[in-house]
């Protein structure tokens, strides 16, 4: 979900919450370590945020809409006679976006998710659902063969790939962006042909 507007406080703030929980857990930072890292005090989130609680609700609450919302308008801005296969593309180019730029978010859906309350925590998945069965509607018209289940089982398949950029390796041991995401994209569409010739 890059940016290329500056930040604004809030957002400063979830960015370095979201970097020290995935990096120590959520009950490993205090909110005087998320303040000391946005340059303001401990105390000072609070005019932002009432806790870290909501800190963690608005992350994984808002990562699920923004990629909701994103897939969304992906396939609202295709064209009435884009070819399916374009459309999958440009999913697959926003996930791999989101797998490379917040790799944060991802750790710490896959730690924290159940520190939710239990709305929050409903509110995700029900997200996450819309976005499944958006990508499942987009797999099943380029590969018609597909089977409901098996498309969600494919869809669900390529998001373990892609998500799987946390464990990639440190900084600097990997290649480029560009060409993480070249073999990123050409993996997921790797899979779905393969799904499809079953």
């Amino acid at each position: 979900m890059a940016r290329t507007d500056a930040p604004t406080r809030r957002e400063q703030i979830l960015k370095e919450a979201a970097r020290l929980f995935a990096e120590r857990g959520f009950h490993g930072v205090g909110v005087d370590e998320i303040g000391a890292a946005v340059g303001i005090s401990g105390p000072g989130l609070y005019r932002h945020f009432p806790g870290k609680d909501a800190m963690l609700a608005e992350l994984l609450v808002g990562i699920s809409g923004q990629l909701l919302t994103g897939a969304r308008r992906r396939l609202a801005e295709a064209d009435g006679d884009a070819r399916a296969t374009a459309v999958l593309d440009s999913l697959i180019e926003g996930h791999i976006d989101f797998a490379l730029d917040d790799r944060p978010l991802i750790t710490l859906h896959d730690r924290e998710l159940d520190r939710l309350r239990d709305s929050d925590r409903k509110l995700v998945r029900q997200l996450q659902r819309q976005y499944v069965e958006l990508w499942v509607g987009v797999v099943r018209e380029v590969y018609p063969a597909l089977t409901e289940p098996t498309a969600r089982s494919a869809v669900h398949s390529v998001f373990g790939l892609l998500n799987s950029t946390p464990h990639l390796g440190r900084a600097g041991t990997l290649p480029g962006r560009g060409a993480t995401a070249t073999l990123l994209h050409r993996m997921a569409r790797g899979a779905f042909e393969a799904a499809g010739a079953a």
